[in-house]
């Protein structure tokens, strides 16, 4: 998979060092020339000096063969920009998109081509929900513009799934139970898998979907 990352610093170094260990194909666009001199000899992957701002740019870097595009730029403007032109310039099939400031999470969508965005300060919340939080439905990330969501419950004392199969709940066509984690052990779900209490379900839903979910798992 190659794998094109915009902006080297400690974000975007730590993900292209995770990937290219992983044997991934990696690329870093950096338009800070000295930072490439600088980082090049510690990071065996490729390098592209330019604004990954500018389509030209993108374009010399071979960015119409990226399976997947990382704007992890320390500017929010710079990574829309990026995303935007990945996706309608390219056609890159997969965008992940740094959020730096929470307050401009809602821009990172579909309309300025972004499949997955991250904000580490939601993030941080959505974990520390997770670990407190029994009973609750958290969500965990957002994906396909916010359309598609991966969230995550602790079933309590009361849960109308505990004691249920996952075919007994009947849950909705466009959501589906993907992870089931009991004591430790992740248990891959199937249509006879008995939740219980305690158990954390792992869900991907729709915007359509959440509430019914929400409420097969936790009540109304």
């Amino acid at each position: 998979m190659k794998v094109v990352i915009a902006g080297a610093g400690n974000v975007g170094m730590f993900i292209a060092a995770d990937l290219n260990e992983a044997g991934h194909e990696v690329l870093i666009i950096e338009e800070d020339r000295d930072l490439v001199s600088r980082l090049q000899p510690t990071l065996d992957v490729g390098w592209f000096p330019a604004d990954a701002c500018e389509v030209r740019s993108l374009h010399a870097a071979g960015m119409a063969d990226a399976d997947v595009v990382v704007a992890a730029t320390g500017d929010d403007e710079d990574n829309l920009v990026i995303s935007l032109l990945a996706k309608q310039e390219f056609a890159v099939p997969r965008v992940v998109a740094r959020v730096n400031h929470p307050k401009n999470q809602w821009l990172f969508n579909q309309s300025w081509g972004v499949d997955v965005s991250v904000s580490t300060p939601h993030l941080l919340t959505a974990l520390v929900e997770e670990a407190v939080s029994v009973g609750s439905l958290v969500r965990l990330l957002q994906f396909s513009g916010g359309e598609a969501r991966l969230v995550e419950v602790t079933l309590a004392d009361g849960s109308p799934a505990a004691g249920r199969s996952l075919a007994d709940l009947e849950v909705p066509r466009d959501s589906s139970v993907v992870a089931v984690v009991r004591d430790t052990h992740v248990v891959v779900p199937r249509g006879d898998t008995i939740l219980g209490v305690g158990d954390e379900v792992l869900a991907l839903v729709t915007a359509d979907s959440e509430d019914i979910v929400k409420a097969l798992l936790i009540g109304s």
